[in-house]
């Protein structure tokens, strides 16, 4: 696995970061229900020539050339929507030991989920991104806009099902996937974190995301406590009901996985405490050691494919509705019925008027008047303006309409905002961070 000789040097490091950590879970995870499946959400690359492949590829992210290795399946169709699978390295690991599956080879790859994906028809494309400085320190956010610079890329060339991304990542990479959880809730599916730590941030975690956490009792880089803390993050953002889930005794050398009651539909919360193998993503139940043979290969697939395409189901406005503030009771409303570009969106009493009769078109776009779509400009804020300009197809255009009545950019993952909670005629619609607020729901009307 080409772990074991890193873990001694990076643990130190480690530890001197590390700030934060979390809590819970029971009972095996169990056959889960078979998920409602509806059509794929296809992406731009659907029904095209595509215009990437497998192996190293470079991109352009906040002023650095970032990258990461692609791994398409055989026997690509551009007219089958894929799930889209990132996996994280480690601390001083690369996209390629991720990629390759080092010492364990192709049984490894992708922390074995690339074996079983291929034993499922070869139903998922994988990515395995290239860390700065051989880890994942984010700062400023630059790490997760390197994510949604690849989810672009990749969505455009390849024929990638947009409800159906997931990240897994182990220690640092871990991390990673935690601060997506966390940012990105409206983009991933869900995530798995294996002996992770709050060491690349968590801006947000205030909307929910599926969530498994796999973690040692005796890891001596990352403590438990540090995954039960992460955990912890998303039994109450997913509303799950706080338990103290078992975890196996010291010296028993098994696992146990829990998967919490209460969460809200579709937004499960898993976790997995296992004994043995210390900071390690692969233990084997009986042994000390580790390999391709492990449980937490089958359990983190059997976690990400319970998940049917669109579940759960993403509300979809018809054409000419009215999208009103939850608040307010004011419709989303371009002052004057102006067209010129640049024109702030903004609250006002519903008229019926064209001006507040919107349209979420195929592409994620909020189009008005037929052909201005609401934007926001590259590299969103918070207080970033919600304008309209003429639809250029571009990600700062696109927009998710969520099931808990929230509207995010879907290049940010920011919400859409009644500035100030104020809920007056002439109230400017800005992005904010998602609060969780009544200025920040939505509901859609004829």
């Amino acid at each position: 696995m080409e772990r074991k000789p890193l873990l001694m040097s990076i643990a130190a490091a480690l530890l001197l970061i590390l700030t934060t950590a979390g809590t819970s879970f029971s009972s095996a995870l169990g056959t889960p229900a078979p998920a409602t499946r509806s059509a794929a959400a296809a992406s731009a690359g659907c029904g095209k020539a595509p215009a990437l492949t497998s192996g190293n590829h470079t991109i352009q992210s906040g002023g650095q050339n970032r990258s990461y290795i692609l791994r398409v399946p055989a026997g690509y169709d551009s007219n089958h929507p894929y799930r889209l699978v990132f996996g994280f390295h480690w601390r001083g690991g690369t996209a390629n030991d991720v990629d390759s599956g080092g010492t364990d080879g192709y049984n490894w790859s992708y922390y074995g989920l690339r074996r079983l994906a291929d034993n499922a028809n070869n139903s998922t494309i994988f990515v395995a991104p290239q860390g700065n400085g051989n880890g994942w320190a984010n700062p400023g956010g630059q790490d997760v806009a390197f994510v949604d610079a690849m989810v672009n890329q990749i969505e455009s060339g390849l024929c990638v099902d947009t409800t159906q991304l997931f990240s897994a990542g182990f220690s640092y990479g871990g991390a990673m996937s935690y601060a997506l959880a966390c940012s990105r809730a409206t983009v991933f599916r869900a995530v798995a974190v294996y002996s992770g730590a709050n060491l690349s941030g968590c801006n947000g975690g205030n909307q929910p995301i599926a969530y498994m956490g796999l973690h040692g009792l005796r890891d001596n880089v990352l403590p438990i406590q540090s995954g039960r803390d992460l955990r912890d993050t998303f039994v109450r953002t997913n509303g799950c009901t706080p338990q103290n889930p078992p975890e196996p005794a010291n010296g028993s050398l098994t696992h146990i996985i829990t998967t919490y009651s209460g969460c809200r539909s579709g937004y499960p919360v898993v976790w997995a405490a296992f004994d043995g193998a210390g900071h390690d993503p692969g233990p084997i139940d009986g042994s000390t050691g580790d390999g391709w043979r492990t449980w937490t290969s089958a359990a983190v697939w059997q976690f990400f494919t319970q998940f049917g395409s669109s579940t759960p189901p993403t509300p979809q406005p018809s054409e000419n509705q009215e999208i009103v503030g939850q608040q307010s009771g004011r419709c989303l409303d371009i002052n004057n019925s102006t067209t010129a570009n640049g024109t702030q969106a903004q609250l006002w009493d519903c008229n019926g008027g064209s001006n507040q009769r919107w349209t979420y078109s195929a592409g994620k776009q909020l189009v008005v008047y037929g052909n201005k779509c609401l934007g926001v400009g590259q590299g969103a804020g918070n207080g970033t303006p919600a304008a309209i300009w003429d639809c250029s197809g571009q990600p700062d255009q696109q927009w998710n309409i969520n099931p808990d009545g929230t509207i995010t950019a879907a290049q940010s993952g920011l919400c859409l905002d009644a500035s100030g909670q104020a809920t007056a005629n002439g109230t400017k619609v800005q992005l904010w961070s998602c609060s969780g607020g009544a200025n920040q729901h939505w509901r859609l009307q004829n």
